[in-house]
């Protein structure tokens, strides 16, 4: 495969961070002012703060809405009120401790409440923030709910972030899934790449790992998240060639971020640029509704626009993402706006009758979210308000 580091913006000269010096004390941060800091210390009281000296380096320290700043650096509108901080709902799904089963085919296994980085738009930030027992070391319940539902053929291990875990703890849990005979694929969900890639490429376990299981019946995805494409640097570009080269299957996700990729040349250099280092463009996600996370916010009408304007300038290699709004209802696809409505088609489905459904909605200009909407009764069934109203 042929690696690239001379793409158009991305850091010129591999640098060495290892091992990697991890910061969870926003007062850590040399460059933020320490009047700053006393302020931002009020949203680490409630939304913690993480972050290694590898990406902090990444931020363009001159500018003060530097992208990979709002990624990972908290700023005080997040002490704002709106959202909540479960609007998917997942508690519903939850069938053993850690364990969440929404969809008919797929699991998700939480199987960390630690990342890398503690992005400042997750929608998963309830699992940082003291006394939530989500996320379980045990996973045997889940794995025996698993085991018993031979529907289930494709399983994510998610959390947090599997690989902050150790690989011999990975490779239990891996294992011990590959053992069921009707789980066919195995997803590790995982930010990694972008936060500390050197956790792959100065792992020769984990790809040794990785090689054996991917050499088995069962394969191995793993599901990026890059969400600008300064991102993605000489080193995280080695770590996914690592891990191709693994057998590992790599996909990219990313939520759509106001200040970070709300912007359609953003978006068409981050389809390309996976694109040409062979990671697919799987998800464009509309942001959820959590508390904090109201400074993130893209309407949905903007959304399409920027979507679509950034595929004129790319391949049809790299416009393989589809725009999601993960909803309590399912997985929603947002298709596009003709004649004032929005167009949407279910992917995946809390309820049977809904799967593969077309429905449409009048246009609202300031939606942001699914429930923003005037939704047909035949979908919305009894689906409570989680926006940001």
């Amino acid at each position: 495969m042929k690696r690239d580091h001379e793409l158009e913006g991305i850091i010129k000269e591999p640098r060495r961070y290892t091992p990697v010096r991890y910061i969870s004390d926003i007062e850590n941060v040399n460059f933020i002012p320490r009047d700053e800091i006393e302020r931002l210390k009020r949203v680490t009281r409630v939304f913690p703060f993480r972050s290694n000296d590898y990406y902090l380096s990444l931020i363009d320290r001159t500018d003060p809405n530097d992208p990979i700043r709002r990624i990972v650096i908290p700023d005080e509108s997040e002490l704002d009120e709106s959202g909540t901080l479960d609007p998917g709902q997942e508690s519903s799904f939850t069938v053993a401790p850690g364990c969440e089963h929404k969809y008919t085919n797929t699991a998700v296994l939480l199987s960390t409440d630690k990342c890398g980085g503690i992005c400042r738009f997750c929608f998963r930030k309830r699992l940082f923030i003291d006394d939530t027992k989500e996320a379980s070391r045990d996973i045997s319940p889940g794995l025996k709910y698993i085991s018993e539902h031979p529907e289930i053929d494709n399983v994510l291990v998610t959390g947090g972030d599997p690989l902050l875990l150790s690989t011999k703890r990975l490779k239990d849990i891996i294992e011990k899934l590959m053992a069921i005979p009707h789980v066919q694929i195995i997803r590790i969900g995982t930010k990694m790449p972008a936060y500390n890639p050197f956790r792959i490429t100065d792992d020769p376990k984990l790809l040794d790992f990785l090689n054996e299981a991917n050499a088995s019946n069962c394969q191995i995805y793993m599901m990026t998240q890059f969400n600008h494409p300064r991102e993605i640097t000489p080193e995280a570009e080695e770590a996914i060639w690592r891990v191709r080269e693994s057998g590992c299957r790599v996909h990219n996700q990313t939520p759509l971020l106001k200040g970070v990729n709300d912007n359609s040349e953003v978006l068409r250099k981050l389809a390309n640029r996976l694109s040409y280092i062979g990671v697919t463009p799987y998800y464009i996600f509309q942001n959820r509704p959590v508390s904090g996370n109201r400074a993130f916010k893209v309407t949905l009408l903007r959304g399409i626009k920027l979507i679509e304007d950034s595929k004129k300038k790319i391949s049809g290699l790299a416009k393989t993402a589809r725009y999601i709004l993960s909803h309590p209802l399912g997985k929603v696809e947002i298709l596009g706006v003709k004649d004032g409505h929005f167009f949407f088609k279910f992917h995946q489905s809390r309820y049977k009758e809904n799967l593969g459904k077309f429905f449409s909605c009048p246009v609202v200009e300031s939606a942001y979210w699914l429930d923003d909407l005037e939704i047909p009764e035949d979908i919305r069934g009894s689906q409570s308000r989680a926006s940001f109203a």
